[in-house]
């Protein structure tokens, strides 16, 4: 059942003051400046250009992924972002849902190598709720994802919340197999986020070869040292780093960095998902395992998400009926609104209503008169009765509250009136009418819907005006 005051994770969210950040990506090592700004709600994560001419805007998506190399890269309008995974994770565990990045440069920062710096700066500029609702889509049925070669599974599950299970194995003697999990997306700013990226020693000269971590740094990565190593490999290291006190630990970690989690790299890797997951574009509630991740993974099980999402949409506008729940407005308080009477009253139930929507029920028998006349031997429900139904349920949200009986409601238009299925005795119908624009002069403007069960059976735009009774 919905209320006109949602819970709190069910507003979108920017943030209420401008936050700056500097710092070098790890890949280009150039020095950047962002600029991330409160955006108005529905509008989403943006990244926007500010060194390209014309200032071009790319969109946080998954549709905009070009390269998942070591980390995820996007790319629109001749604009390009890289390593954006830390900052959207960040956006994610923050529960930000609108803001609009400002970059003078091609690559996100990577601070300290985490998600850590990007939350503290997020907190101290504070969070604003939004007037608008979140909309969390559902996982209808399990979604795979299977990449053999790279001994890779994903699976997202039906869940109502969002968790996440991570297994790592890089056959290494120094890491062993580690595990993750995320139980839910508040534990994130303190169980996830402090996580930072990690890499191999023997990897380092070759990212270094294809000209990758221009910006890294012993500081902002965690170098797992799990083969022999000569001092000229160390020593070139070294000077690559710009410092003279390189080693390896006897934990088998270069320069002796101390971890923050014993299981830090599954962690991150865990982090990495959140982040990836966040350009499917759509909120969503799963439990999510994933065996061995890599942001090229992600991406591709993160397509898999949207696509789902975008076939199962329709349904989360499907409202939910439980019979079993009491209604918000039973017959007796109907008639106290509406006008209605046998045999012309076709709502029996309200079981949502806000400022700018209703849910109603009406439930269809044999004994209705209409049934009499209308098909004798195969009866079928008058459309012309669907959209009085529907008219009624708008009813709810048109007539003022604390005078009902001083008003009527009168039809003026119906348009785009369309009827996909038949209602016959037995039904169940459930009535949708949302206001599409602010009650202006007496005059509502509703999209109504009709359901029986999962599927829609009439729609239409109906514009009625709202009329004071002449007194007595």
């Amino acid at each position: 059942m919905e209320s006109s005051n949602p819970k709190e994770e069910y507003f979108q969210h920017t943030i209420k003051e401008e936050v700056v950040i500097s710092g070098a990506g790890i890949h280009t090592g150039q020095s950047v400046t962002m600029r991330i700004k409160p955006a108005a709600a529905n509008t989403g994560i943006n990244f926007q250009r500010t060194d390209l001419p014309g200032k071009p805007v790319v969109k946080a998506d998954v549709d905009n992924v070009i390269e998942t190399n070591r980390s995820t890269t996007i790319e629109s309008n001749g604009a390009r972002v890289g390593t954006i995974e830390h900052l959207m994770a960040a956006l994610t565990g923050m529960l930000i849902d609108n803001v609009l990045i400002e970059i003078d440069g091609e690559e996100v920062p990577i601070l300290d190598g985490s998600s850590q710096l990007f939350i503290e700066y997020l907190s101290e500029a504070g969070i604003q709720k939004q007037n608008a609702q979140k909309i969390y889509y559902n996982i209808q049925h399990n979604i795979n994802f299977v990449d053999d070669d790279k001994k890779v599974e994903m699976v997202a599950l039906p869940y109502d919340g969002y968790r996440i299970n991570t297994l790592i194995d890089f056959n290494s003697p120094v890491l062993g197999t580690q595990h993750a999990d995320l139980k839910n997306i508040g534990d994130f700013k303190k169980e996830i986020a402090p996580s930072r990226t990690f890499c191999f020693f023997h990897e380092l000269e070759l990212l270094i070869a294809n000209d990758l971590i221009k910006g890294g740094d012993i500081n902002n990565a965690i170098v797992v040292v799990d083969k022999p190593v000569t001092g000229d490999q160390v020593d070139r290291i070294s000077k690559i780093f710009h410092k003279n006190d390189v080693k390896v630990s006897e934990a088998g970690i270069l320069n002796n960095l101390t971890l923050r989690f014993p299981n830090e790299p599954a962690r991150h890797k865990l982090l990495d998902v959140v982040g990836d997951l966040a350009l499917v574009g759509y909120p969503f509630k799963a439990h999510i395992i994933a065996n061995r991740p890599g942001h090229s993974s992600n991406i591709k099980f993160a397509k898999k998400i949207k696509e789902h999402i975008k076939k199962y949409k329709h349904r989360q506008d499907i409202p939910k009926y439980d019979p079993n729940l009491p209604p918000l407005l039973d017959i007796q308080e109907i008639e106290r609104t509406l006008p209605h009477r046998y045999p012309f009253l076709m709502v029996d139930k309200i079981i949502e209503l806000t400022e700018t929507h209703v849910v109603a029920i009406k439930n269809v028998t044999y004994n209705e008169p209409f049934f009499q006349g209308h098909f004798p031997g195969n009866s079928v429900m008058p459309g012309v009765l669907l959209a009085e139904a529907l008219a009624q349920a708008g009813g709810f949200i048109a007539i003022p509250r604390n005078s009902p009986d001083k008003y009527d409601t009168y039809f003026l238009k119906i348009d785009n009136c369309k009827f996909k299925q038949k209602v016959v005795p037995g039904d169940t119908l459930i009535l949708k009418m949302e206001l599409l624009h602010p009650i202006r002069r007496g005059i509502c403007e509703m999209r109504g819907t009709v359901y029986v069960g999962d599927k829609v059976v009439t729609e239409a735009i109906l514009i009625a005006q709202i009329v004071k009774r002449p007194k007595a």
